[in-house]
């Protein structure tokens, strides 16, 4: 009878130098495939990029698809901190403020964002993750719209949510990469329209 392959899994380190180096070799890897991506990063360009012997890579993640499981778990925990920062005063800080804060979110998370997208396109079977990402970025900007107003509908706040995620999409990509439609004055035009929009909807 044939053995069952055993799946090989990262390394948890269990002590803080062992956490600050897996932290920066993925911090390495996630600089590499959003530039190159997922199919053009090389373990060894990651290591180097880490500051790391390639030998200390593979101790860690012993090939790229452990190290791309692990990198999704990572990109999981992000978008759970940033949201909860932000739950943390939804309801001390101004609409427009919150309008504000979702933009900068989207923003900050750009290089995470990138490589996710790169490695979940060239992945084929994580393509129903890509779809659970989305989900949980709505979800939890409803969630928030409704913290902030809690009389809001669980269907209108989805709505709401929906428009503000593709205008923030919009800022990002202008922010990073302005397009053929970027005029001057356009990005600070976007976020007044994303700041009007959400005290409109909410100050009902």
């Amino acid at each position: 009878m044939p053995k069952l392959k055993r799946r090989r899994v990262a390394l948890n380190p269990s002590r803080r130098p062992g956490e600050l180096r897996v932290a920066s070799l993925l911090a390495a890897a996630t600089e590499v495939i959003a530039e190159r991506g997922y199919e053009a990063a090389t373990m060894a360009e990651i290591a180097a990029r880490g500051g790391a012997h390639i030998g200390s890579l593979y101790h860690f993640f012993p090939n790229k698809e452990v190290l791309a499981d692990a990198l999704l778990r990572r990109y999981g925990e992000i978008l759970d901190a940033a949201f909860a920062k932000i739950e943390h005063r939804v309801s001390t800080v101004s609409i427009g403020e919150l309008a504000d804060a979702l933009i900068g979110f989207f923003v900050e998370l750009q290089p995470e964002s990138q490589a996710i997208v790169a490695l979940l396109e060239a992945r084929r079977e994580l393509s129903a993750k890509r779809e659970e990402l989305c989900d949980t970025v709505l979800s939890r900007i409803a969630g928030l719209l409704r913290l902030r107003a809690p009389q809001l509908p669980a269907g209108t706040a989805a709505g709401i949510a929906a428009v503000l995620m593709n205008n923030m999409k919009t800022m990002k990509t202008w922010t990073i990469e302005p397009d053929s439609f970027f005029r001057p004055g356009a990005l600070s035009e976007l976020r007044e329209m994303n700041r009007l929009y959400l005290e409109k909807k909410l100050s009902r």
